[in-house]
């Protein structure tokens, strides 16, 4: 819904968000994370390309201290905003991935990053266009989060992110093994296929290494909740 000042107004779990300009809506992807996103208050927990602080907020409900971050000046705004909205107290800050948390350590490192391939001739840097490209192979963001994830955990710490089927689960074990941590599968949900994909579709089966688009148009796509801890 709308407010009286035309600004999209969405309620979930007993939570307003306010959906400022230049910054996207919980989109179907962004409640899979949320409902299998397992925190625990007390936990320290990073959140990267918190977007409107969906997550965040939710997080720090459960009684968690939040730090959240985007490369967005708007999103960290709506982050603040919607924190306040809601009475939780969240640490948001603006940057790329790591840079804004230097050398500090977490329970959690989460994300749910821009993944979608995108063909070099589709590369936009618009804030937009930004939410949704994942680079040539859609790890673009991805490869960096788990990269850095080893440096800002705490032993038994954990990395959760999500991922597109045509990404590669297998892909996605093998990463986060080769970076030091226990990969596992969360979660798993069967979605819409995103409009964006259709625009794409010649790209996105040139680099579906494990093969998982059907033939045809695809209506739906398996969406996945990854993990890795740090031992």
């Amino acid at each position: 819904m709308t407010d009286a000042a035309g600004t999209l107004v969405y309620f979930y779990r007993d939570c307003v968000f306010r959906v400022s300009d230049g910054v996207q809506p919980p989109k179907a992807g962004s409640l899979f994370f949320c409902r299998h996103l397992d925190v625990r208050a007390g936990e320290r927990m990073l959140e990267i390309g918190a977007g409107l602080g969906f997550a965040a907020v939710l997080a720090a409900r459960a009684g968690a201290r939040v730090v959240a971050t985007d490369v967005v000046p708007g999103a960290v705004e709506a982050m603040r905003a919607n924190a306040a909205l809601n009475g939780v107290t969240l640490d948001a800050r603006l940057g790329d991935c790591y840079a804004p948390v230097r050398d500090e350590r977490f329970d959690l490192v989460c994300s749910n990053p821009p993944q979608m391939p995108t063909p070099p001739d589709r590369e936009r840097h618009d804030a937009t266009a930004a939410a949704d490209n994942g680079g040539p192979d859609g790890w673009r963001v991805l490869d960096r989060v788990i990269a850095g994830a080893p440096a800002h955990l705490v032993p038994g710490g954990r990395l959760v992110f999500t991922i597109f089927a045509f990404l590669g689960c297998k892909t996605a074990l093998a990463k986060l093994d080769a970076a030091g941590l226990t990969p596992r599968i969360v979660a798993s949900e069967v979605q819409t296929f995103p409009r964006i994909g259709y625009e794409r579709l010649e790209h996105l089966r040139a680099t579906d290494a494990e093969a998982t688009l059907p033939s045809g148009l695809p209506d739906r796509v398996e969406r996945f909740v990854v993990e890795g801890r740090l031992g």
